[in-house]
Formats: C-alpha cells, structure tokens, sequence
C-alpha cells in the first residue's frame, strides 16, 4: 500500500472547507474536478459542486467532494478512508478483504482519470475508496 488519506465528503460546501483548511494548515490545492468536468451526466444543480479536491500541505494530504445525488451527506458518512496502491493485486486482495460481509457501492474498475477504482462500506459501516493510478 502506498498511503492512506483521509476523504470528507460535504453537503456542497466542500470548495469553501478546503479553502478553510488552506488557511489553517498552508500548502496547495493540487486538484479540482468538479461534477460538470465528468462525462457522466449529472443534474444541473451538481455541475459546479465538487467531484474530487485534494489539500496537499504536508504532512497533511485531505481530499474530498461535495455529496453527489447517489451519495447524500447524512451525519457519520462524512469520512472516507481512502487507499492508494501501486499495484492491482494487492488492491483487488484489500478490497476482497474489506468486503467480506459489507457493501460494495462501486466495484474495482477502470475509470476516466486514469485509475483503478472502487467503492465499499465494510461490515463495521466503514467507508473505503482504494484506488490504484494506471500505467499510461
């Protein structure tokens, strides 16, 4: 495993928290995808809010996004963990692992910014995104 991050999810107000927490911690926003930038097709009210933003000040490294209208924010399910990988073995074994006897919400697969990637709620309620950055 490469490294483990904390992800907060917000109820629209993620942009507006990250720059918070810029200010409380320095360093840079290394990373803005908004909904709009997808080629998913989302409601128009969502095309602004946040996909995905990264906080890199280290020894802090925060992501986050705003809640999507899949994945609505209710108090508890504001934090993430998420895994990063370098290879897909040991991500499909820690996501196997972790899905005993929880939800799967995204399976492992490929996606549009160039990763590997999946979504689950383990049997305790624990939110995990493991992803793993392709080769080009």
């Amino acid at each position: 495993m490469h490294s483990f991050n904390p992800y907060l999810t917000f109820d629209g107000n993620c942009e507006e928290a990250f720059q918070f927490y810029q200010n409380c911690f320095g360093g840079k926003i290394s990373i803005i995808q908004r909904f709009g930038d997808s080629p998913m097709p989302v409601p128009d009210a969502y095309k602004d809010k946040i996909m995905h933003m990264e906080l890199e000040a280290a020894p802090v490294h925060m992501m986050g996004s705003d809640g999507s209208p899949q994945h609505q924010v209710i108090k508890g399910n504001t934090v993430t963990f998420n895994l990063a990988f370098q290879d897909t073995e040991e991500q499909d074994a820690i996501f196997n692992k972790l899905a005993e006897g929880g939800q799967v919400s995204m399976p492992l697969e490929n996606t549009f910014w160039g990763s590997r990637f999946g979504m689950l709620t383990d049997k305790f309620g624990v939110h995990w995104m493991l992803n793993c950055q392709l080769s080009s």
